[in-house]
C-alpha cells in the first residue's frame, strides 16, 4: 500500500534549502560558515523527518535515500576532490586573453571527468597567479564559475553531482555523451565572448600592470601527478563497478556492503591518494578538506527532507509537460535553490508522464536531456546554484579580487550573458 505523504511534510525540505540560500547573505552568514552550524541545522530538519518517515512504515524509502543515494554522492565527490586536491599546478604565465580562455578551456573539458568542483579547485589558483598583474581581473572570475564550475560538467556522470544522481536512477554511463552538442555550443559560445570581452579589457590594462605581467612570469610547474593515476581509478569504478557489469550488485536481496561496492573502491582509492602523496604537495595547493566536509553536512539535511518531498511529487505532479518546460523549471530552481535535489524533484515528475520515444532512467529521453541542461547549465546563474560556485567566488576574494554581490552577479553577468545562451541553446536543441 502506497502511502500518502502530507503537504506539510515539504516544509523542513523548503526550509532546508532557503536556509542554503539566504543565510549567507544575513548577519548570520558569519555563523553559518562553520561546519558544525551546517551539520546542526541538517540534524535539526532531517532527524525529526526521518523519526516521522519510520513510525508511518517508509523506513525502507528513508534508507535507500541515505544509504543508497547519499553515501555513494558523498563518496564519489570526497573521492573526485582528494585526488584533484593532490595535483598541484603552481605558475604564473602572460595573461593574454589567449592564454586565460587556453585556461578556462582546458578545464572546460577536465570538468566532465573529474567533476567541475576538481576542475575548479585545481585550475582557480592558476588563473588567478596568472592574472595576478592585471587590473581587470572579476570578468575572468565570473566566467570561470560559469565555464568550469559549471557547464563544462555535462558528458559524465562524473561532471556534475545532478547528472550522478540521475545515473543512480538508471541513465547509462555513456549516455550523456549524447549531450555533446549542447555542451559544445554553450562552451564555445561562452569562451568565443570572454576571449572578446577579455581583450577589451586588455587593451585598457595600464602600462604598468603589463609590464608587471610581463617582467613577473613563473614557469608552470605540477607535482603530485600520481593522482593522475587514482582519478583514473575513480573514473574507472563509476564506469564498471555497476550492477551492468557485476549483476549481483543489483540483486533484490543483494547485501548493503556488496551493493556498496563500488563506494568501497572510493575509500580505497581516497586513502591510496592520501597515503602515495607527499604533504607538501597538499600544502603547496592549499589543500583543506573542510570545503568536503561543508557539502557532506548540508546534503545530509538535503536528502533526509528530500525523502518525503520526492515522495509527495510522485504523488502529485508538477504541471509540466513538455521539455522545454522541464528547461526552465529545473533551471530556475537550480539557479536558487541546489541543483541535485532539483534534478531529483523534476525526474520525480517526469516518471509520471507517458514515456514518448526512448526511455532513460524510467523518463522520456527528451525529459531527461532537459533535466541534466537545466540542472548544470542555470546552476551558475547564481553564487548558491552549485556548489563549486561559492568556493571559487570566496578563494577570488582571498586573492583580493573584488567580486560582485549575490544581485550584481545576476545583473552584471547572469541576466546579460547567460541566459540568453542558455535560451538559445534551448531553442536549438530543445
Amino acid at each position: 500500500m502506497e502511502h500518502m505523504i502530507p503537504a506539510w511534510m515539504l516544509i523542513p525540505f523548503a526550509a532546508q534549502l532557503l536556509i542554503i540560500a539566504i543565510l549567507p547573505l544575513t548577519k548570520l552568514g558569519e555563523w553559518w560558515e562553520e561546519n558544525r552550524h551546517k551539520l546542526l541545522v541538517s540534524l535539526i530538519l532531517g532527524v525529526p523527518v526521518g523519526i516521522w518517515l519510520c513510525l508511518h512504515g517508509m523506513t525502507h524509502e528513508l534508507e535507500h535515500q541515505m544509504i543508497y543515494d547519499y553515501v555513494p554522492f558523498i563518496l564519489l565527490l570526497m573521492a573526485l576532490f582528494t585526488t584533484t586536491g593532490g595535483i598541484c599546478i603552481k605558475g604564473d604565465m602572460k595573461a593574454t586573453p589567449t592564454t586565460n580562455t587556453l585556461i578556462m578551456g582546458l578545464g572546460w573539458v577536465l570538468a566532465s571527468f573529474m567533476g567541475t568542483t576538481g576542475a575548479a579547485m585545481l585550475l582557480i589558483r592558476l588563473l588567478l597567479q596568472t592574472i595576478s598583474q592585471r587590473k581587470y581581473k572579476t570578468h575572468t572570475v565570473m566566467f570561470f564559475i560559469a565555464i568550469v564550475a559549471n557547464c563544462g560538467g555535462l558528458l559524465t556522470p562524473l561532471g556534475d553531482p545532478p547528472l550522478f544522481l540521475l545515473f543512480q536512477k538508471g541513465a547509462p554511463f555513456g549516455w550523456f555523451m549524447s549531450m555533446l552538442p549542447e555542451w559544445a555550443v554553450t562552451g564555445g559560445l561562452l569562451l568565443a565572448i570572454y576571449w572578446c570581452l577579455d581583450t577589451y579589457y586588455f587593451k585598457k590594462e595600464p602600462w604598468q600592470h603589463i609590464s608587471a605581467d610581463v617582467r613577473e612570469q613563473v614557469k608552470v610547474r605540477t607535482t603530485g601527478l600520481i593522482n593522475i593515476v587514482w582519478l583514473l581509478c575513480v573514473v574507472a569504478s563509476t564506469m564498471f563497478i555497476n550492477s551492468t557489469y557485476i549483476p549481483a550488485m543489483g540483486a533484490e536481496d543483494a547485501p548493503w556492503y556488496l551493493r556498496l561496492l563500488r563506494e568501497w573502491a572510493f575509500i580505497i582509492i581516497i586513502g591510496l591518494s592520501i597515503w602515495t602523496t607527499k604533504k607538501q604537495v597538499r600544502i603547496d595547493n592549499e589543500f583543506s578538506w573542510t570545503p568536503i566536509l561543508e557539502v557532506a553536512c548540508v546534503f545530509l539535511g538535503i536528502f533526509a527532507t528530500m525523502t518525503p518531498a520526492l515522495m509527495f511529487l510522485a504523488q502529485h505532479p508538477l504541471p509540466v509537460q513538455h521539455p522545454w518546460e522541464f528547461v526552465y523549471a529545473t533551471g530556475m530552481l537550480s539557479a536558487f535553490l541546489d541543483n541535485a535535489p532539483t534534478a531529483m524533484v523534476f525526474h520525480a515528475t517526469a516518471t509520471s508522464l507517458p514515456i514518448v520515444g526512448t526511455a532513460v532512467a524510467g523518463i522520456s529521453e527528451a525529459y531527461l536531456r532537459a533535466i541534466c541542461m537545466g540542472a548544470v547549465f542555470f546552476g551558475s546563474l547564481t553564487y548558491i546554484g552549485n556548489g563549486p560556485n561559492f568556493m571559487v567566488k570566496s578563494i577570488a576574494e582571498q586573492s583580493g579580487i573584488k567580486m560582485p554581490s549575490f544581485f550584481g552577479y545576476m545583473l552584471k553577468f547572469s541576466l546579460i550573458v547567460l541566459l540568453p545562451i542558455y535560451i538559445l541553446v534551448q531553442v536549438l536543441f530543445i
